[in-house]
């Protein structure tokens, strides 16, 4: 397999401007690819208008729930392993590692589904679930959402953007195009609706499986697990305290709130997440080449032009919501969705802000391999989890707190890529 989808190797240094070029290059696609996908997702939303309010609260809880499943930890350590096996040499090491996280991430998703299975009657009481059949469909959702992203990350990690970017395009097409079907044609309600999140899912796993099936299904060669899981690890374990800080509001409003309120609040998170889908394709540009230049002892100037183009997108962003956030409401939901969910949209938006803008000091520092941030992410994440069961008096207090944490997530980033800077090793070391 190629190291990127330019005529070049994207491991052979380059001069700043061609470094540039590429970057703009590929993240013009991806954020168009992204758009696409997020717009089509989006229609999802067009089908509440076949699903009775509570239903509808319930898909928020289920969709919401696969946050929660460690899709971006799983995506960033396998495109940091993929662009260090690249910069090293190492492919056949890298292969015999997806081997190891399969059958590990089966391992996990196994004991998920012995506990769905024993806990049935809890869980769909706890959740208001009607159907039986939503909770299973989302129990197997949850396989293909560990497996996707393992794959995708080896194609960010190898800088195969454009197979990518329409792997995340068609994954949207077979989630749209089959729960309108299921929901609209046959009548399924929620369950429907997560049938379709299947079929996207398992359209993008089997295509990211395929263009990267020369890395993992070539043979596979010895390697140091210690020193794997000491990368591994410290990498997981902040992306997922990132990742918490992005999802975890809805389960807890799901269980401090009623399921009108449920409804209206994952709402409003859908259209101001759009704030993550604009500046989500900068770091994912940014991410590889950011450990490829680590490694080699390369500098870069990377972090500033991904700041500056994020800063640049979430204002444009938080302007478009502000202005079109309404008409969208109106136009895509009931009438008694409007006032509820327009008094939610700018706290949640404003959330967002500091998040999209902390992602990139974050995703910079793990991509450096600089963990001493980790046990910071870890303790605002579970900060955040202790002071939300306490502290809930309403929705906006919620997204008040989220905001909070997200502001300090940003400045703790901010001050070790600053402030205590980071001496990478290089490659020799």
């Amino acid at each position: 397999m190629q190291a990127t989808d330019s005529d070049s190797s994207a491991f052979t240094p380059a001069t700043t401007a061609k470094e540039k070029s590429d970057f703009l290059r590929q993240s013009a696609w991806m954020i168009f690819a992204t758009f696409a996908a997020g717009a089509l997702m989006w229609l999802v939303h067009f089908l509440n208008k076949f699903l009775p309010k509570e239903e509808y609260g319930t898909l928020g809880t289920l969709m919401t729930s696969m946050m929660l499943v460690p899709t971006i930890p799983l995506q960033m350590v396998f495109a940091q392993q993929t662009a260090a096996a690249f910069a090293k040499g190492r492919q056949q090491e890298l292969a015999g590692m997806v081997r190891l996280a399969l059958a590990c991430t089966f391992g996990f998703w196994l004991i998920v589904a012995l506990a769905m299975v024993f806990l049935r009657d809890a869980i769909m009481a706890r959740w208001e679930i009607a159907n039986p059949a939503a909770l299973w469909v989302t129990l197997a959702v949850i396989l293909a959402s560990l497996w996707t992203p393992l794959f995708a990350g080896l194609l960010q990690g190898c800088q195969q953007f454009k197979w990518l970017g329409w792997i995340i395009i068609l994954q949207a097409v077979g989630r749209i195009g089959s729960a309108s079907f299921l929901v609209i044609g046959l009548g399924a309600r929620s369950a429907g609706i997560m049938a379709g999140a299947l079929i996207g899912c398992l359209t993008g796993m089997v295509l990211a499986m395929w263009f990267t099936r020369e890395l993992w299904l070539t043979r596979g060669a010895p390697f140091d697990r210690g020193q794997f899981l000491r990368q591994v690890i410290p990498l997981a374990l902040g992306f997922t305290a990132y990742q918490f800080l992005l999802s975890a509001d809805t389960i807890f409003v799901n269980a401090f709130f009623d399921r009108e309120q449920t409804a209206y609040y994952f709402t409003a998170g859908t259209l101001s997440r759009a704030l993550v889908w604009a500046v989500g394709p900068l770091v994912a540009v940014m991410f590889p080449k950011i450990v490829h230049s680590s490694i080699r002892g390369e500098k870069t100037n990377l972090l500033a032009v991904t700041q500056v183009g994020t800063g640049v997108l979430v204002a444009v962003g938080a302007v478009g919501l502000w202005w079109l956030g309404p008409v969208v409401i109106r136009l895509v939901y009931d009438p008694t969705y409007v006032a509820p969910t327009l008094a939610i949209l700018p706290w949640y938006a404003g959330a967002m802000v500091p998040w999209c803008l902390a992602s990139v000091v974050v995703n910079n520092l793990l991509a450096k391999a600089d963990f001493r941030v980790v046990p910071w992410l870890v303790a605002l994440a579970a900060g955040y989890a202790l002071v939300l069961i306490e502290y809930h008096p309403s929705v906006v207090a919620v997204l008040r707190l989220l905001g909070a944490f997200c502001v300090l997530l940003f400045l703790v980033g901010a001050w070790f890529t600053w402030v205590r800077k980071f001496a990478p090793k290089t490659a020799s070391c």
